[in-house]
Parts: structure tokens; sequence; C-alpha cells
């Protein structure tokens, strides 16, 4: 009976190869996105009734540019710009607050990052502006700012030079919430507590702004992994490519795809559900109403991810969804 399962599992991935050639995924570098969101999502664990709003695009006037922001962290009590390095090996600090991360096993050079607290704060500047010229009017100094290095591998020399807005990988492992107030005494140290609860319309008013902010594009693959980027175009025949069409972020948000079938075959379909933009309302600009195309599950949606020179064709087969930003 094994035999017989291990070699129809065998001629399901030869099949499969021939049919579709290698995996796209495995030449696609997801470890940055997959930090943000694991990050994003025991933030919300730990701070009950929290909201962590990922991979910001705010607009800067002096650079006339947008600049990227990790992660934003609401809560009930405070706001926190956070940026996340996910970065392993020896980390030590020069006397500029630049970090060295020497090489371990896996990375066979010694790297140089720019002050990231330096840089974090500086995020906080923008943000500010930017928030204020949306109509809300700040408290002094109501932001603050976290780098987090969730990184196993994550190792510091001399951590006692590390700044107190470095979460190490040691302090991060350690955060545990409380279950009488959802903020215990270690996440107030370390993310910065003992700030006036906010009043509850200045926190719907940064909520509102925070969800019709730019930010990167979404792509959902299986397995629960997110890649942040930029959707650029269809690739396929022309049939498909008239069906999809409508499918650009000027009319469409969001879209999820469903395999139609329960093997995959060279001739398989998929059902692609999408949701028109309505900029009749606030927050994330869906529309009720969902429609709908079919198009050959081999036809490739083409993805810059963050931070990367290389685009990326996925079959439609593997995504799950896709969440495009205005």
């Amino acid at each position: 009976m094994w035999v017989e399962l291990i070699c129809g599992l065998l001629l399901y991935r030869f099949f499969k190869r021939f049919f579709y050639g290698p995996d796209p995924r495995l030449a696609l570098d997801s470890s940055p996105s997959i930090a943000l969101f694991s990050v994003a999502k025991r933030l919300e664990k730990l701070n009950r009734g929290s909201k962590v709003y990922v991979g910001l695009r705010i607009p800067d006037p002096d650079s006339a540019s947008r600049r990227n922001i990790d992660l934003v962290l609401i809560t009930t009590k405070e706001a926190v710009v956070i940026s996340v390095k996910n970065v392993s090996g020896l980390v030590s600090i020069d006397k500029n607050g630049n970090w060295v991360c020497a090489a371990d096993q896996k990375h066979h050079k010694t790297e140089h990052l720019p002050d990231p607290v330096a840089e974090t704060k500086q995020l906080v500047c923008i943000l500010e502006e930017y928030v204020e010229q949306r109509g809300v009017s700040l408290p002094p100094v109501y932001f603050s700012y976290k780098v987090i290095c969730p990184n196993t591998n994550f190792r510091s020399i001399h951590s006692e030079l590390f700044p107190p807005e470095v979460i190490t990988y040691d302090r991060w492992t350690q955060l545990k919430p409380d279950e009488r107030n959802s903020y215990s005494g270690w996440i107030k140290d370390t993310l910065g507590g003992g700030k006036k609860k906010m009043q509850e319309s200045f926190s719907e008013n940064l909520h509102s702004i925070l969800s019709t902010t730019p930010i990167w594009d979404r792509l959902e693959l299986k397995d629960n992994e997110y890649i942040l980027g930029e959707f650029l175009e269809f690739k396929g025949c022309n049939e498909d490519l008239v069906s999809l069409r409508k499918i650009k972020r000027s009319k469409v948000s969001h879209l999820t795809v469903r395999k139609i079938g329960m093997f995959s075959i060279a001739d398989s379909t998929v059902r692609i559900l999408y949701v028109p933009r309505d900029y009749r309302v606030e927050g994330p600009s869906w529309s009720s109403q969902w429609e709908e195309v079919t198009v050959r599950s081999k036809t490739e949606l083409v993805f810059q991810p963050q931070n990367s020179r290389k685009s990326c064709k996925l079959k439609l087969s593997s995504v799950v969804s896709l969440s495009l930003s205005a």
C-alpha cells in the first residue's frame, strides 16, 4: 500500500512539473514580508483590541517620494512606529550608532546597516506631519518608535550599548500579555506605555487615516504566505487578457482566486472574484458587489516584491488573493 502511495505521489509531482514547470515561489524571497506579518500578528495578540497597519507608504514632501513604514501599532493607550530588522548573526553597534552584522553560517559576509533607531525616529516625524495634514492634531510626542529584531539567530554583542528603543530577540520572546488589561508591565516598559488613554473620537480618526493611507500591494499565496510589493500585469493568451482587462488598480481593490476542479492539469481553469472600488466610502474602498471572471490557471501574475530589483511571475493557480493599493 505504501509503495503505491509513494509511486502515486512521485507521478503527481512529475506531471505537475511537466505541465507547469518548477514552482516560481522557490525563487521568491518572501522572508522580509513573512517577518513583518509574523511580528504584526504577535503584537495584536499581546495588545488585545489593538490594530497593526502593515507596509505603509507615507508621502514625504521633503524628498518628493514615499517613505516605507514597516508597522504602526495603534492601541487605546498609544501609537508606535515600528521597524522590523530581520537580521541574523552577531550584531554590534559602532560609535555612530550603525549596526554591524557579522557573518554567520548562512550569510558569508558582514552587513552594515545605517542606524535603524535614527531612521525610525525620522519616520515618526514624517508620519506625524502626514496625519496632521489630514486634519488630526496630535498631542506633543504622541508617536513613540521601536526597532524589533525577531530573527531567532539574532545575537547582540555588548547588548547594554543598544538603545532602549531596540527590542532584541531575547526581549521580544519575553513579552507577555496581561489578562486583566491586555497590557503587561513588560509591554509597557518595552513599547513605551504610561501614556494617557486617547479619546475614542481621536482613535477613530487615526484609524480612519491609516486605513486609507497608501500601502504596498499585498499578495497572498498558499500556506498563509504574504508578500508585499507591486502588482505589474497579467501574462497569458489574448483571450484571457481580454477577460482580465477590467482588473486594474484604478477599478479593483481586491481579488481572490478559486480553482475549478480537484486536480491541476494543463487545461484547468480558475475563477477570479474581484471587488470594484467604491470611492464614495471611507476606509477600504470595497463595494458589496463581487464580480467574477474565469481564465486558464496557467495565466501568470507579474509581481515586483518590495526591496527587490527583480519581478517574478506566478501562475494564478498558486495565488490565493491580491489586494491593490489605490
